[in-house]
């Protein structure tokens, strides 16, 4: 991913941080031109498609140029940073300055403990490095501080006036919405500019136009009068209106839900069940031993039958070759989650699910869970999915028709679990009970395979004894 351009400058290319990946957007820059990179240091932050991945510099030198902005999205194969390797050349900073001064003791930069790989780089030897920060200013309390660099997401960079305190989300908001953060009195807690304050701010000011044009592009006089021809300036409402660009994780997930749409066939079944005795199944299980220290809940027993449907069903779990024009039936089962995260929908999937013991499977969902709200999910991590769970009913929603994620043949939603009025024993009494719904390819899955798989998770959370005779 390097380009040669003389004897002495390289060029680091955005790599494909995934599989077939075609563009990242840039996050964060660790580093600015004049600072000194080390081999495997990590220079920024990018956000693919599926995953916020940190990129390693793979050699040593002092940084030229940085070719993008953040909040660029760069296409892969494209240069996005230049760095003056090690020898005569690297010795000075761009424009002939001498290079950045090694930082003190005190400011040695804070080893993160990652080790990020890409493909051809391997583990670096030594401690991923940022960018040194630089001492609180006056007047400017030290956690403050802290806690600004880190929203601010520039490693550190301490400029000579405060930045406002705001997330990234935030910031691109504001920027458009034409809002000076700058000018808001931040409502959030430890002085943090919300989208309800960016909001709020936009509304007084209604009168005035979204700036279209880059914050670094100087502004333009508007022509004294515009041809007769010319189409009227449109101009938009920012109380009324705010426009979001498509890109990252919203994007791909947007591409893949239309190609599935049309694409497979979809079907989508629905049981109402109860689930009393599976309910005090999770508290005793919390109270096992053998579970101590491990995430226990619905979603846990779910997955569960889920897996227990699937082995007695098997041909579920397959998926549509059209190029081939075969139906593909897999032998493992990697069991996909679908998280709803800052970043937006992502669905991770639990890689040979169908092996794992419950503590397993517990702790491989907690992990999943963590990860995925932590942003660390990786790319690898959601490839590879064979059958899907999502569980809207953690928003208080009854039940649903999902969408399969592309390349799967199955996807089980979760309902909200109520205290409901249920027949039990020729008697109406109060009864935990949910609604599943099982979507399904048509293609390679009919409607009686679907229901029997439908019928069987259904059976295990309403007798969830059948764990041990049916798994």
């Amino acid at each position: 991913m390097t380009t040669m351009t003389d004897a002495s400058v390289r060029e680091f290319k955005m790599p494909d941080v995934g599989e077939g990946l075609t563009e990242a957007e840039i996050l964060k820059w660790y580093v600015q031109p004049g600072d000194t990179v080390t081999d495997g240091q990590v220079v920024c932050e990018v956000e693919t498609a599926k995953a916020a991945v940190e990129l390693p510099i793979p050699y040593d030198g002092v940084v030229r140029e940085l070719r993008f902005p953040e909040g660029t999205t760069v296409d892969v194969g494209t240069p996005i940073i230049t760095v003056a390797v090690a020898g005569a050349a690297a010795s000075e900073a761009p424009g002939g300055q001498p290079a950045a001064e090694p930082a003190p003791a005190e400011e040695e930069p804070e080893p993160t403990g990652r080790q990020p790989v890409l493909v051809g780089y391997g583990v670096a030897t030594t401690s991923t490095k940022r960018r040194p920060r630089k001492g609180p200013q006056a007047g400017v309390p030290g956690p403050a501080q802290a806690v600004q660099a880190e929203l601010n997401g520039h490693g550190g960079t301490v400029a000579e006036k405060p930045r406002p305190l705001a997330k990234p989300p935030v910031r691109k908001l504001a920027k458009d919405l034409g809002v000076d953060l700058a000018v808001i009195t931040p409502s959030g807690p430890d002085g943090v500019i919300t989208r309800e304050d960016v909001h709020a701010a936009a509304t007084v000011r209604t009168d005035e136009p979204v700036a279209q044009a880059p914050a670094a592009a100087p502004a333009q006089a508007a022509p004294a009068a515009a041809p007769a021809t010319s189409a009227p300036a449109v101009s938009y409402d920012t109380a009324r209106e705010t426009r979001v660009p498509v890109k990252g994780v919203r994007k791909a997930t947007a591409q893949a839900m239309v190609g599935s749409a049309f694409t497979a066939p979809h079907v989508t079944e629905f049981v109402t069940v109860d689930v009393t005795r599976t309910m005090r199944l999770v508290e005793e299980l919390k109270q096992d031993k053998d579970m101590q220290g491990l995430r226990v809940n619905p979603l846990l027993l779910i997955a569960k039958a889920l897996l227990v449907a699937i082995k007695r069903n098997p041909e579920i779990n397959a998926s549509w070759d059209e190029a081939g024009q075969e139906i593909v039936l897999k032998h493992y089962v990697n069991l996909g989650i679908a998280a709803a995260t800052p970043r937006g929908l992502i669905v991770p999937n639990i890689k040979d699910a169908h092996d794992k013991t419950l503590p397993q499977l517990a702790e491989a969902l907690g992990e999943l869970v963590t990860t995925a709200r932590e942003g660390k999910t990786s790319p690898a991590a959601m490839q590879g999915g064979t059958v899907t769970i999502t569980n809207v009913g953690v928003f208080g929603v009854d039940t649903g028709t999902p969408l399969l994620n592309p390349g799967e043949s199955a996807i089980l939603a979760v309902g909200a679990i109520k205290l409901q009025p249920w027949v039990h024993k020729g008697k109406v009494k109060p009864r935990q009970v949910t609604t599943l719904a099982l979507s399904f390819d048509h293609r390679l899955v009919d409607g009686e395979l679907g229901s029997k798989v439908l019928a069987d998770v259904a059976a295990v959370l309403e007798q969830p004894k059948r764990l041990i005779t049916w798994g």
